[in-house]
């Protein structure tokens, strides 16, 4: 690709061009000598001094009609990083608001990252948020980026891949954002060059194939609607437009067109004097030719984010081709080109400040400020860009507030989307929506030109349910953070709750509470009952999945077994023997302390160990074990014994139970449902899911294996925890 040779006397012409005060250009010229002098021994991989660089970086800068102190940083935005310039030379030599904008344009030197890819996003994330802040860094970023584009023919070509592609990604969206067409362009077409050299080579070759034949047939539709225009005493300037080399790369790959097909390729522009002339050269343009429908857009009524303004129209001239029409004023085309640069110098003539440059804008660039707001706390580096470039860069639709704010969202955004843009606090509160004047459901997809009036109440929050509606990174990551909070809210309440009432019950039990502030003390706590620590265990405890009942139980077993060896000894030797005895039982299970009694759980209800039990005495086929609320028992009271279970189970003893879960119906419920049971270490023995009469709500029975009635209840208190399920209960037969 060509490079463009710039001169200290180009440079000076173009400073000289619309800087006067001797103020300002000596600052200009002392920053240029200074990093003359601070790179004078550095080369580029060219072979040129390093100073050519910045050089091409002020004159850039100088081209947009930048400011002096942003004209400096551009000289100087390199010798921090390069050559150790430190703050305090910086700020001596010049002032602190030139070192803040070198700074913020210096990459990140000292932070490790574990790959490149972190490395960059988090250099990006820091240029988008100094941009947010002040714009200008941006602009500096921009045209550093456009020259080292420019003279990317000297790098190897795994980083000319990396460059081309970074530049792509980021700096063209970038500059598409701030309105600086020219230079948008050249970036995505120096990147086109670079990762697609090929597919390059055949749209340039295509071009220059038809290139004699489109003209002829742009100057004969010029010359048509010139004379249109004279007749008519309106003061215009008309051209030929030349269609972007990138540009129609992605129409033939996104929409699959040919080449040939891409009506904008025979493109005219009108640039006249003021808005009413734009509208009256496009009354008699639409009166002489036929408009193609669903082709024209009016951009002058409702700007683009980017500030940029233009009549858009395409017409069938008198030959039967398709021609794309532009009609802006200078002043657009001004802006159309060169975005956010062109506000400040065509509003501010030849007096430069800060200040100015910045409130010029400022207005402008609101979008900056929801930047800013909306964009600054988005996770980590990777995931801050991969929000930005979805959200901000992938912006195609542009609606409205009622007072003509422009508001940008990705395509099939809806009103809940638009809220989050204009405000958190508003995204949260929003009851309703009002599009065009017309009340709609939160649902509905925005549309370009749409005017969004928005409903909210101070005590309306967020639902769940708005995450499967919006499209927009941000709002979603604001729905997610809010629901979070509250769940954190509500946890740490139920927390509180579950200490008040573990410490109340242990007092009745006539347990020392205070024994149990060192909570290393409940550790055998957690591994019984499959905990991570002392906040789960309270939370259960106040949910209730875990009963009071069965902690006090272990509790007061680790007391038991804490005991030393001398209390052991006077232990009976019936005693132990009576223990050894028990230890054998299969069932764990013993009847009035008899351990050859025959005894067997029953099926109906499945008992497990820790269950409230008793014992049906059958005929000739020694005890069936109930659980105490079996309904097959309850009217049995003749039959019925005391029956308990061992202090020592058999070992690896495990217990069949039948659960009974109700759920709405939807769609992998019960992937969800086995998933959870299947967490927790259960066996799934049999499964079978009933979709109820209703046809909203499913049946699902399932017989699972479990270590003891603990086991069960965390598994039951999980499956609880899942989509969509209603109740989890113990079946009976």
């Amino acid at each position: 690709m060509p490079q463009n040779m710039v001169s200290d006397e180009m440079f000076a012409a173009e400073i000289h061009s619309y800087i006067q005060d001797k103020e300002s250009l000596a600052l200009i010229f002392k920053a240029q000598e200074f990093a003359k002098e601070a790179h004078k021994e550095q080369k580029r991989k060219s072979g040129e001094p390093y100073y050519v660089h910045l050089l091409n970086v002020a004159y850039e800068l100088a081209r947009l009609k930048a400011g002096p102190k942003t004209i400096c940083a551009g000289f100087l935005h390199d010798c921090m990083e390069d050559q150790g310039v430190t703050k305090e030379q910086l700020v001596s030599e010049f002032d602190e608001e030139i070192f803040t904008l070198v700074e913020a344009v210096t990459k990140i030197g000292d932070i490790k990252f574990k790959d490149e890819k972190e490395y960059l996003a988090a250099n990006h994330r820091k240029i988008l948020l100094a941009m947010a802040k002040d714009v200008r860094v941006v602009l500096i970023k921009l045209v550093d980026r456009l020259h080292n584009m420019r003279t990317l023919e000297y790098q190897k070509p795994a980083k000319q891949k990396q460059k081309a592609t970074e530049t792509l990604e980021v700096y063209a969206p970038i500059a598409h954002r701030l309105g600086i067409a020219e230079i948008e362009h050249e970036l995505e077409n120096l990147s086109f060059f670079y990762l697609y050299p090929e597919e390059y080579r055949h749209i340039v070759e295509l071009l220059n194939n038809k290139k004699s034949e489109r003209e002829e047939h742009i100057n004969t539709m010029i010359a048509e609607i010139a004379k249109i225009l004279d007749e008519n005493k309106i003061e215009y300037r008309i051209f030929g437009r030349a269609k972007d080399i990138y540009s129609i790369y992605k129409k033939m790959t996104t929409k699959n067109k040919a080449f040939d097909e891409i009506l904008d390729l025979l493109a005219i522009r009108i640039i006249t004097k003021t808005e009413l002339n734009c509208y009256e050269i496009l009354g008699f343009i639409h009166a002489t030719y036929h408009p193609i429908p669903g082709r024209f857009k009016d951009y002058i009524a409702m700007p683009k984010v980017n500030m940029y303004q233009s009549l858009h129209t395409t017409i069938v001239g008198s030959d039967g081709r398709i021609y794309k029409v532009q009609i802006r004023t200078e002043e657009m085309d001004q802006v159309a080109e060169k975005g956010i640069a062109a506000h400040w110098s065509y509003k501010e003539g030849m007096n430069y400040s800060a200040k100015k440059e910045q409130k010029e804008i400022k207005k402008e660039l609101e979008w900056l400020k929801d930047f800013e707001e909306n964009y600054a706390d988005s996770g980590d580096a990777s995931e801050y860009m991969s929000t930005v470039t979805h959200d901000m860069f992938g912006a195609t639709v542009y609606a409205m507030t009622p007072k003509g704010r422009v508001i940008d969202l990705v395509a099939g955004a809806t009103p809940i989307d638009f809220a989050y843009r204009v405000h958190t606090e508003v995204g949260h509160q929003t009851v309703g929506a009002i599009v065009n004047g017309v009340l709609v459901p939160l649902n509905t997809p925005l549309k370009t030109g749409d005017v969004v009036e928005l409903k909210t109440n101070k005590n309306s929050v967020p639902s769940e349910d708005w995450l499967k509606i919006v499209k927009t990174t941000n709002a979603k990551n604001k729905i997610k953070n809010y629901l979070q909070k509250k769940e954190n809210e509500k946890r740490e309440e139920m927390i509180e709750k579950g200490e008040t009432i573990f410490k109340e019950d242990l007092k009745k039990r006539g347990l020392d509470v205070n024994e149990y502030n060192d909570h290393k003390k409940l550790e055998p706590l957690y591994q019984a009952f499959q905990l991570s620590g002392y906040n789960e265990l309270m939370y259960a405890v106040a949910c209730k999945s875990l009963s009071m009942q069965a902690i006090a139980d272990r509790l007061i077993k680790q007391k038991k077994i804490a005991f030393d060896e001398d209390t052991i000894k006077h232990i009976t030797d019936k005693t132990i023997t009576r223990r050894k005895a028990q230890s054998k039982n299969k069932t764990g299970v013993l009847v009035g302390g008899m351990s050859e009694m025959k005894t067997e759980l029953a099926s109906c209800c499945s008992p497990i160990y820790g269950d409230e039990i008793v014992g049906y005495v059958t005929k000739g086929r020694g005890v069936k074990v109930h659980r105490k609320e079996c309904p097959n028992v309850l009217n049995e009271k003749n039959r019925l014994i005391d029956v308990y279970w061992d202090d020592i189970i058999p070992e690896n003893q495990k217990y069949e139970v039948d659960l009974r879960v109700y759920g709405k119906d939807r769609n992998f419920l019960l992937t969800d449902i086995v998933t959870c049971v299947s967490q927790y270490k259960a066996n799934l023995m049999e499964v079978n899911a009933v979709i109820n009469p209703d046809r909203l709500t499913v049946t699902i029975k399932m017989r699972l294996v479990v270590n003891d009635i603990e086991h069960l209840k965390v598994i039951m208190a999980n499956l609880h925890k899942v989509n969509d399920v209603i109740d989890v209960e113990r079946a009976i037969k």
